[in-house]
């Protein structure tokens, strides 16, 4: 790409965000505060082995309780897959662990440090959270590569993007991305022409940039193609182990391919653990089979 619409490029970023800032401040709770960085607040330490620790989450909405004492541990580098039926209060937990919902009691660390019922939901996409939601949210009409630009863990303010240059490492991380979540023949695409599958794709790039410890997929596969669901599968066996994951997922094929028959899933149901072990034995959980999966 050469300087000049390396230039133009900026200059279109920067007129996009000033007409998207408003917008973004509140679409879905906040979401696009996971492509932002803001005062560096600490490290998380992973010592331990524990990337997440939630104990007794407590959450009521008026008088029905979302999440009843949720206890869940999520070691460093696991892949954990998160299953249950609707209502078993999923999408609360990880509105929990982001910052969105805050619980009328219980606790929540990330590493052995870090105290997220203390932090805002900035602050918590800061030190290494990021959440992936059902529905993909890019920059339709910003290039797949723009956008990946934008998400970069940096000072971003549409001033600073005027006149901004990437480094080399900044072009290598995003090269890699683009690699990795399997759209670098589509760089200089337009976001807005990539099919359902490829901009969740994109949406997961634009958190890799940010290189989160952390990653929240809430239903990765919803809409994609067989061979989509087949390459999204690819994509995160390839982050295990880089990054901690937690996938909340329907689709019983994609989380065996996930699990490959070694790899804890946790069951859901009103709003507290009903069983947690391998996929084979959930499966044959008798409560589990009678409140979620049916015979």
């Amino acid at each position: 790409m050469t300087p000049d619409l390396m230039e133009q490029g900026a200059q279109r970023r920067a007129a996009y965000e000033a007409k998207q800032q408003a917008q973004r401040a509140t679409e879905s709770g906040g979401r696009s505060a996971s492509y932002g960085r803001i005062a560096r607040i600490g490290e998380p330490d992973f010592t331990q082995g524990v990337a997440l620790y939630l104990d007794d989450i407590t959450v009521s909405f008026d008088g029905f309780r979302a999440l009843n004492k949720l206890s869940l541990t999520v070691n460093v580098g696991e892949l954990r897959c998160i299953i249950g039926p609707n209502g078993a209060g999923k999408t609360t937990m990880m509105d929990c662990i982001t910052g969105k919902t805050r619980p009328d009691s219980g606790t929540a660390s990330f590493g052995s440090t870090i105290d997220l019922l203390r932090l805002s939901e900035p602050q918590i996409a800061q030190v290494g959270i990021g959440r992936k939601f059902q529905k993909p949210t890019v920059y339709e009409d910003l290039s797949v590569f723009e956008n990946l630009e934008l998400a970069l863990a940096a000072d971003r303010r549409v001033r600073a993007s005027l006149f901004s240059r990437l480094t080399g490492a900044q072009l290598d991380r995003i090269g890699e991305t683009l690699s990795t979540i399997h759209l670098k023949d589509s760089a200089q695409r337009t976001a807005g022409l990539l099919s359902h599958g490829q901009k969740q794709w994109l949406e997961i790039g634009m958190l890799l940039v940010q290189d989160p410890k952390l990653l929240l997929l809430d239903e990765p596969v919803a809409g994609m193609t067989d061979e989509e669901t087949e390459r999204t599968a690819e994509l995160f066996l390839k982050l295990e182990g880089k990054h901690s994951l937690v996938v909340v997922e329907h689709d019983m094929k994609f989380v065996d391919q996930l699990t490959e028959g070694r790899k804890k899933v946790t069951v859901l149901h009103e709003g507290s653990v009903l069983a947690e072990g391998l996929l084979s034995d959930v499966q044959n959980n008798e409560k589990v089979v009678e409140v979620y999966l049916g015979r």
